[in-house]
């Protein structure tokens, strides 16, 4: 005992001298920001009065007042707490013993001694790892270093204030994660530094040199997981990678503006989001997206949308584009009388086959760039205007071949030809698992018109984009995609596969983190339902991987067990929860006469609800119709928050679920979606279990 109040008195001595650290470097920031912003400023205005010779000095004095701003923010956040967590180890190969405490943001005791260790920096990664021993740590893509961990010490810390610790000598840091699980939702991205676990901490800390797929249950860290991969690898690989490289791609605006609430939390600048309808639309042409308009895709009856989401949909358009590349690039040689072969058979051919990218307007290009070439070499030495007149003779041979249609027109007459070679198998086929369900033999013909409706308006869903993104890949694309390093993909399953070859085929050197549940898939015919053919895709390499988080952190056991009854049916079992132990009150289940009996109760929960100081609470409808149904029932009993401005906020939202995936609320109420005893088709059931695995605290099951 005498012990552990030593001990303690020394931590509290060790935290104080961080604080006056902190609070120095604050000073000093504070100072040296001022004076060079004021430099950047007077710099700027002798540049704008002409001075042009002072740019290099501009660019300098702005890298410093960046820096002296970073250093700023980073100290100033670390006031309120300092740090999380502590490692004691033995370097074994020096016998070296070091003493390292962690935090949220790095903190320097001077210019080169650290004070508080990055959470990102490699040594951090031992503190996650959580067991005691024989460990390893290396800077990334280097040789490890061997390392004898002796203590694993956490606190507890709050407002400048250091509240006591534990040390834990087993791979457990549960205390802390329950305390952190069992606080009220605020409308941000949970903060999990503190809280990593051990199989977290492995994704995020992976490579950027690699592709990964990674299958995570209903809570268990997905998107936070994904943000912390980005914070990660800006910190460790900005040497090899831009900021603006980096891109997140959701499906819905809601669930972007709640992952992206959280960035600044985690030291990310402003990377680039969107949908990926929006991703597709900047791979097609220039200002498509104000030529055009995009929709939500149907995957109901009578909709195409699950044929052309597919493989094989893709793979056809494809072999569509080779044969009017192959109509196109004529490989013929090209002679002149005077002059003789130009051009020879064999090696149009030879640029051809060596260049499967290029685009058919690039090859055409080249083409011709190559017959100017030849032709100075065949009349080197002759006169000047004989060569000018036979480079105008044979200018443009190539470029008179190119397409002259455009990319919706060339998608059109793809889409006619796809119709007559597989319509009268859709006439004639019976309803199937991944087929529109189609209620007489005239409907996938309706369905195939109504689409074609769809486009004469310029009406497109993400799979038309995509495939028009492929065309002009194919047709007219004039260089490669550059744009993105590294694309972060969360809810992935909510998209078909041929989704993700477009995606594969027109950034062949990006490399892609793609979260998500298959158990979570809400358009079950044209979404992904298992991970099968994506792995073929992108699994290629080495350090490619396909990763498992089984574990939900987000609900009480009480939910889980709730969720997890839906989960066999939606899954066959194949994925199960893990729950931690954290204990809440049972899920409520209560039926009711009427929905106006109904949303009486509802808004009293609602009360309740706000009444135990929980910030955020979702009723969940089954789609926008009752969702605008609830809407107007409760809206004069109780303050509702606007669900379709597409922020996330604290209040209570009514919400169809298609725009709750990825979300969570400190309660939630489901509104007549039935779940009393779980249905049998997979189709509901993936439908009841994202709604029901949104709730942290509470879940109310409402039904009449």
């Amino acid at each position: 005992m005498a012990n552990q109040d030593q001990d303690m008195r020394q931590e509290q001595l060790h935290f104080q001298e961080c604080l006056d650290i902190i609070g120095q470097n604050v000073a000093r920031y504070e100072q040296e920001y001022e004076q060079r912003h004021a430099q950047v400023q007077e710099l700027y205005k002798a540049i704008n009065s002409g001075d042009v010779e002072l740019y290099n000095q501009l660019m300098t004095a702005s890298s410093l007042e960046e820096h002296a701003a970073a250093s700023l923010r980073k100290n100033r956040a670390a006031q309120d707490k300092p740090y999380f967590g502590r490692i004691d180890y033995t370097e074994n190969a020096t016998e070296l013993e070091q003493q390292v405490y962690i935090g949220k943001n790095g903190v320097f005791r001077n210019k080169t001694d650290v004070l508080i260790a990055d959470w990102r920096a490699p040594i951090s990664s031992v503190y996650y790892e959580n067991e005691l021993g024989q460990r390893e740590y290396g800077l990334p893509d280097e040789k490890p270093i061997s390392i004898d961990l002796r203590l694993k010490r956490t606190y507890s810390v709050e407002n400048s204030r250091l509240l006591g610790y534990y040390d834990s000598d087993v791979a457990s840091n549960d205390e802390l994660l329950v305390q952190y699980l069992s606080k009220n939702k605020d409308a941000v991205l949970g903060e999990i530094i503190a809280t990593i676990q051990k199989e977290q901490n492995a994704i995020i800390r992976k490579s950027p040199f690699a592709n990964l797929i990674v299958q995570g249950v209903a809570g268990s860290g997905k998107t936070t997981v994904a943000m912390h991969r980005i914070s990660y690898l800006l910190y460790n690989y900005k040497h090899r990678f831009e900021s603006n490289e980096y891109c997140i791609i959701g499906s819905n605006d809601l669930l972007l503006n709640y992952i992206t609430s959280g960035l600044p939390e985690l030291d990310v600048p402003n990377i680039k989001h969107m949908r990926m309808d929006q991703l597709f639309a900047r791979l097609c042409e220039k200002d498509w997206v104000k030529k055009n308009k995009c929709l939500e895709p149907d995957g109901g009856p009578c909709s195409t949308a699950p044929w052309r989401c597919t493989l094989s949909f893709m793979q056809e358009l494809e072999l569509y584009l080779l044969h009017l590349r192959e109509d196109l690039v004529d490989l013929s040689p090209l002679k002149d009388k005077q002059i003789g072969t130009i051009l020879s058979e064999s090696n149009n051919t030879t640029l051809y086959q060596e260049n499967p990218t290029f685009s058919i307007c690039t090859l055409l290009t080249t083409l011709d760039e190559r017959v100017k070439t030849r032709i100075k070499f065949l009349m080197s030495g002759e006169d000047r205007d004989r060569l000018q007149a036979k480079l105008k003779e044979h200018a443009g041979h190539y470029k008179a071949r190119r397409p002259t249609l455009s990319i919706y027109e060339l998608y059109l007459a793809y889409l006619r030809q796809w119709w007559d070679t597989h319509g009268d198998t859709l006439r004639t086929a019976a309803p199937a698992q991944g087929d529109p369900q189609t209620a007489d033999s005239s409907s996938a013909a309706q369905a195939w018109q109504a689409h074609l409706d769809h486009l004469q308006r310029r009406e497109y869903d993400v799979y038309d984009i995509a495939a028009l993104a492929l065309i002009h890949y194919r047709v007219y694309q004039k260089a490669p995609n550059e744009e993105f390093g590294l694309l972060f993909l969360d809810e992935a399953q909510d998209f078909g596969i041929g989704i993700y070859y477009v995606l594969r085929t027109l950034l062949p050197a990006t490399y892609f983190t793609i979260m998500g549940d298959v158990s979570q898939n809400i358009h079950y015919d044209t979404g992904l339902n298992d991970w099968y053919e994506l792995q073929k895709l992108f699994l290629k390499n080495e350090r490619d991987q396909f990763l498992l988080l089984q574990k939900s952190y987000r609900n009480t056991i009480e939910i889980s067990q709730y969720a997890g009854r839906i989960l066999e049916k939606a899954s066959s079992g194949r994925y199960k929860i893990q729950p931690v132990i954290r204990h809440g009150i049972p899920v409520e289940e209560a039926r009711f006469w009427s929905d106006l009996e109904m949303a009486e109760h509802a808004a009293g929960l609602i009360a309740g609800i706000q009444a135990k100081g929980y910030h955020t609470t979702a009723v969940i409808c089954r789609d926008e119709k009752d969702a605008a149904k609830a809407h107007s029932l409760l809206s004069p009993l109780t303050p509702l928050t606007d669900g379709a401005a597409a922020n996330f906020s604290t209040g209570t939202m009514v919400l169809p679920i298609r725009l709750v995936k990825g979300l969570e609320f400190d309660a939630v109420i489901l509104w007549n979606l039935d779940m009393q005893h779980g249905p049998d088709d997979p189709r509901q059931a993936k439908l009841l279990y994202v709604a029901a695995t949104r709730a942290l605290h509470e879940l109310h099951v409402l039904n009449c």
